[in-house]
């Protein structure tokens, strides 16, 4: 009688616990995200770093940093490229560090 109970039991929570998971698919499907612009300061290389970071991310992650060094973002874009495989040549690293630098620095080299 005991393993009927569980089993019943179980069953019941099976069929609970897949209703659940129903109403929130349906509870999901109509939320909205809202869309936030960050915008980007104007600068020399604006539109080549736009290019090459947004690819992958929004602006937001970079004013999320706050002002930082020169270094800072020179190890930052080389971690965009190393671990992340970021769309920026060799070439185009000093670019976009000064670009990061120049409008979102702290006036630190190091």
């Amino acid at each position: 009688m005991k393993k009927v109970t569980m089993l019943a039991l179980t069953a019941t929570m099976l069929v609970t616990s897949l209703n659940a998971e129903e109403k929130k698919v349906e509870v999901q499907k109509g939320i909205k995200m809202p869309y936030m612009a960050f915008p980007m300061k104007p600068g020399k290389g604006m539109y080549s770093t736009k290019g090459k970071c947004n690819m992958c991310h929004s602006w937001g992650y970079v004013l999320n940093q706050g002002p930082q060094s020169k270094a800072f973002w020179r190890k930052k874009v080389i971690k965009m490229i190393d671990v992340f495989q970021a769309p920026i040549r060799n070439e185009d690293i000093d670019e976009v560090v000064e670009y990061l630098y120049a409008n979102y620095g702290n006036g630190e080299e190091g």
